[in-house]
């Protein structure tokens, strides 16, 4: 006889529970990136990229000249004197006309060499930290490093100085040529050596104390690149109660118009450790 089955036995063993699989890993955390696993073309890329900005930024550095930058907030200018006109007679006569300004006194000026070299001037020349592009004027010169600083000093486009602004100045500075336009546009070096006396007149009467005098001629020569022409000279003044003395340039340049465009330089002895900068600007100025 066979054994009795317990009730559900059968079905247990015909039916069995069926299993849960097991849940899978997860999966492992990507190992992390080093250097050398970066895809060389993300590299180059990355480069160039770094590039173009530092590229901008030098060029902003460069000509940062364009526009005085760095002049201190809330300073005072002080305006040169009215540009005069060039009818005012360059020597004293008995005969002028009534009609001249009386505020404006001439100035007598030695006989302009036709030709000579500015010398070498004392003093160290300053480092150029970049190039002062004057597009107002259409004219290019040395950015000279500290402690000369580019302001805005009326009636001139840009101008570059040392200490504080007043006469004496100790100044650089491009503008368009004071005065009216000649009749006509100049063509010879002769043309734009009687323009250059004329500004240096101009020179003498605005950027200096009242009876300042040209004391010599220290250069006459065209200018290297382009038409124009410069002069050089030393200037003889008095100023609180002692004689001192400032060596300048005036340059005047052909930029395509009838007017020309002029570039002014004066040191006074007291900062004649800067005067070798003025053989710099003569050397290097140039019409856009």
């Amino acid at each position: 006889m066979q054994p009795r089955q317990v009730f559900g036995q059968q079905q247990a063993q015909q039916h069995p529970m069926a299993t849960i699989p097991p849940v899978p890993p997860l999966p492992a955390a990507p190992p992390a990136r080093r250097l050398g696993d970066i895809p060389i073309r993300a590299v180059y890329l990355l480069g160039a990229i770094l590039a173009t900005v530092l590229a901008v930024l030098l060029v902003f550095v460069v000509f940062s000249g364009d526009v005085p930058a760095n002049q201190q907030a809330g300073e005072q200018v002080v305006s040169v004197a009215p540009v005069p006109s060039a009818s005012v007679s360059a020597t004293p006569s008995a005969t002028a006309s009534a009609s001249a300004s009386p505020t404006v006194s001439p100035v007598v000026l030695p006989p302009v060499p036709a030709s000579k070299t500015l010398d070498t001037l004392s003093g160290a020349a300053s480092l150029a930290s970049g190039v002062i592009t004057d597009k107002t004027v259409g004219i290019t010169y040395p950015r000279l490093a500290a402690p000369w600083k580019a302001k805005s000093f009326p009636p001139f486009s840009i101008a570059q100085r040392i200490g504080k602004v007043a006469v004496p100045h100790t100044v650089i500075a491009s503008a368009m040529y004071p005065g009216d336009s000649p009749e006509k546009k100049p063509s010879s070096n002769a043309d734009y050596r009687k323009l250059a006396t004329e500004a240096v007149r101009w020179a003498i009467r605005t950027q200096y104390p009242k009876g300042a005098q040209l004391d010599e001629w220290t250069a006459s020569q065209k200018i290297p690149v382009g038409k124009g022409w410069t002069l050089g000279y030393k200037v003889d003044y008095t100023f609180n109660g002692k004689k001192q003395q400032a060596q300048a340039v005036v340059t005047v340049i052909e930029v395509g118009k009838t007017k020309p465009a002029m570039l002014l330089a004066s040191i006074p002895d007291s900062n004649k450790k800067y005067w070798r900068d003025l053989n710099t600007l003569v050397q290097q100025v140039r019409p856009l």
